[in-house]
């Protein structure tokens, strides 16, 4: 935990993410990053000289097989409010819809509904689990795929809402979060997605890893360029 409290703070301090009296709805899927987030949240309050609160927030899409009684055992025995807001979105996006490449209208409606139930709760803020992979990961999709040079901010507020998103994890690799769970035996949940491993974000995921193979240094070579660049929310010297 001290590893991922490391880069989590230097994330948080970096950019701002926490302010006194914050209150944070830590979007928990139950996915191995999510679980590092909420864990080191609450580990962070104990130390931050910042207070702030927390609740966790795990969005049900409408599979069967969702199960969320891991979770909020966890949250119970951490004394965290756990919220579980029930969705209709796996009827929309594969029982309406239909759709052949889902990923883009699921994440629309899941965002929309967290911004909901953050905004009913109380909270100002949203804490989402992307790691540093994502961050890489993120910017080969924008770049192969949309034609521009482009990833997502640390920190990225919402007028319309009032809410603004934070990222803790940015720059925890994937790899050391996968140990943390392992090694503490941290309940993750069953994946339930149909297309789950067959994205286009995997995809990205493994033409990284073949560069890697040529170019040991590529993450920390492409990471220290976003910072460096014009993307927004990135260049914290400006």
């Amino acid at each position: 935990m001290q590893k991922i409290l490391g880069y989590m703070r230097k994330a948080i301090e970096d950019y701002n993410m926490i302010e006194e009296g914050d209150k944070i709805a830590v979007a928990v899927s139950g996915g191995k990053d999510s679980m590092t987030l909420l864990l080191g949240l609450q580990n962070l309050q104990r130390f931050y000289p910042k207070k702030f609160q927390i609740i966790a927030v795990t969005l049900n899409p409408g599979f069967e097989n969702f199960d969320t009684s891991p979770l909020s055992e966890l949250c119970k025995s951490l004394e965290i409010n756990f919220i579980e807001e029930k969705t209709h979105i796996k009827e929309i996006v594969f029982d309406v819809r239909n759709e052949k490449n889902p990923c883009s209208l699921c994440a629309n409606l899941r965002r929309g509904i967290l911004n909901s139930v953050a905004i009913r709760e109380g909270c100002n803020k949203i804490a989402l689990g992307h790691n540093e992979d994502d961050v890489l990961e993120t910017f080969f999709l924008n770049l192969l795929y949309g034609g521009s040079i482009n990833t997502f901010a640390p920190t990225s507020y919402m007028d319309r809402s009032n809410l603004t998103l934070i990222r803790p994890l940015i720059y925890a690799p994937e790899k050391y979060i996968r140990n943390f769970v392992k090694r503490n035996n941290i309940p993750i949940m069953q994946k339930v997605c149909p297309v789950d491993g067959t994205s286009k974000r995997e995809d990205m995921k493994n033409l990284i890893l073949d560069f890697q193979k040529d170019i040991p240094r590529i993450r920390a070579n492409l990471y220290g360029a976003i910072k460096r660049s014009n993307i927004k929310g990135w260049n914290n010297n400006k």
